[in-house]
């Protein structure tokens, strides 16, 4: 076998059309409605709720990650931008673009505590 011998192309057809969404060894998970319930949930049982969307990446897809007002956080895929938005206008919840404006800086603090032990 010769030194390039490996990168020509064989009579290997293409993948097909199925494995179009896929990256590597890994398939993007689409919101369902769990997702939607749990969002809902940590929304009235907590205060001070922020929403961050966050865009879709080579490894997930949209997700909006809601932050409350001591830090204490949870993140879930969502249909789209605009869905997130939305949900976040309907619960009352100000919005922000994840991309632009970062996360907070009390949602690293409680990771920090929690961490440390101390929640």
């Amino acid at each position: 076998m010769g030194l390039f011998d490996r990168f020509r192309r064989s009579g290997r057809t293409r993948r097909p059309a199925s494995d179009a969404s896929r990256t590597g060894s890994t398939r993007v998970r689409a919101a369902d409605g769990h997702d939607v319930t749990h969002l809902s949930d940590f929304v009235t049982t907590h205060r001070g709720v922020e929403g961050f969307v966050e865009p879709r990446t080579a490894v997930s897809d949209v997700t909006l990650l809601l932050v409350a007002h001591d830090g204490e956080w949870t993140r879930r895929r969502v249909p789209s931008v605009k869905w997130a938005h939305d949900f976040a206008n309907k619960h009352q919840v100000p919005s922000y673009d994840a991309a632009v404006v970062g996360i907070p800086q009390r949602m690293r603090d409680y990771n920090r505590r929690k961490k440390a032990g101390g929640l």
